[in-house]
């Protein structure tokens, strides 16, 4: 008694070999078996009272040759088809379908069970015809229905295992999407609030203080590169954003003043490592407009990055009104959007935090923890 399986994969007949690919696909292959070997052989001793070492041979030799030849069905038939139906065939599995494999599967169970039970009687040392398994209908028919029901048990399962796999890469495509329509959306959000108020101090500098108003536009000019460079990638240098912040907090400084005063705090060793664009100027943003604008004598402002084994550990400190003190209207859309962000892309491994410090300068903390690729 045996059998085997079929799995919904990614089509391999559009990947280029891989060694390491096929010998994980041979493992995967081999435990099947060895444990669909081992249920049967309990099975089979439990029924017929067989010896161990005999029932083990058959056991074996019938779910390699069952497995064998329904995993190259599964791969030929599915070859067959895009061939034939070119952009109508499932092209993104290696499943040609129930209508195909159903009576596969009856082909297979039958021919693999002569065939196993052929070279099981080899290395038994037992002399007979390899029909002669068909002398005895009652015996055969005993065999080959629990087979047939255990090869669509088996072939069904994976299908559902592997349909599920493809479904899990659609649903993570569609969130990276998702999160790639919320950094648009965060970018028109924060740039029209951004470019309203530095024009506006702009034009009062441009009359009173020319050589000031030149150094605004030097770094208005740096935040929207970086800005546009942010909306066409996925990932930049930690680097880059650090720079973003450095030219936002400058020009948030012009309108400020002494208010605002504001610290960087990048290792040169971290400076390169990957992270999403507009990450930490919603912070900042948020520090400003939620915690130091309010306040009458502004406050410091500090951005540090820092890492803790495989974690990139990123916080936004201000010493503001605090949180106690923060709008109950939900308006912060950036904070929100980050969260949603690192969801999206990193799942549980990654997260915001907001908290109160308690080191007596007041404020708040903003920590973001995301791993390191």
């Amino acid at each position: 008694m045996t059998f085997v399986q079929a799995r919904t994969g990614l089509d391999p007949d559009r990947r280029k070999f891989d060694a390491s690919r096929a010998l994980k696909w041979f493992g995967r292959e081999l435990r099947v078996a060895i444990l669909i070997g081992i249920a049967s052989t309990v099975l089979s001793m439990t029924i017929a009272q067989q010896p161990l070492g005999s029932t083990l041979i058959y056991t074996f030799s019938i779910t390699i040759c069952i497995q064998a030849l329904i995993e190259a069905g599964r791969y030929g038939l599915a070859a067959t088809q895009r061939k034939h139906q070119g952009d109508a065939a499932p092209a993104h599995r290696a499943w040609p379908g129930w209508a195909w494999m159903m009576p596969w599967l009856a082909f297979s169970v039958a021919v693999g069970y002569v065939c196993g039970h052929a070279i099981g009687d080899r290395l038994n040392g037992v002399h007979r015809t390899p029909f002669a398994v068909f002398h005895d209908a009652s015996t055969w028919m005993s065999n080959f229905g629990p087979s047939f029901a255990l090869a669509i048990g088996c072939t069904y399962f994976f299908y559902a295992r592997g349909r599920l796999a493809v479904l899990e890469v659609r649903t993570q495509t569609a969130l990276r999407s998702a999160a790639e329509t919320q950094l648009k959306l965060l970018v028109s959000q924060l740039e029209p609030h951004m470019l309203f108020n530095t024009l506006a101090n702009l034009r009062v500098l441009i009359g009173q203080d020319p050589q000031r108003a030149q150094a605004m536009l030097d770094h208005l000019n740096g935040f929207l590169r970086a800005t546009l460079d942010a909306s066409r990638s996925d990932t930049h240098a930690l680097s880059a954003e650090f720079a973003r912040i450095r030219d936002y907090l400058a020009l948030m400084q012009v309108r400020m003043g002494p208010r605002l005063r504001g610290t960087l705090d990048l290792p040169g060793d971290l400076g390169a490592l990957p992270v999403p664009p507009l990450l930490l100027q919603p912070l900042v943003e948020n520090a400003i407009k939620h915690g130091l604008e309010p306040s009458i004598a502004g406050g410091d402002i500090d951005v540090s990055a820092r890492r803790e084994g495989q974690t990139l550990v990123l916080r936004v400190r201000d010493t503001g009104v605090g949180l106690a003190h923060a709008p109950a209207d939900g308006a912060r859309f950036g904070i929100q959007q980050i969260r949603e962000r690192l969801a999206a892309l990193y799942g549980d491994a990654a997260h915001l935090e907001l908290t109160s410090p308690d080191d007596g300068r007041g404020g708040a903390l903003a920590t973001v923890r995301v791993p390191i690729a």
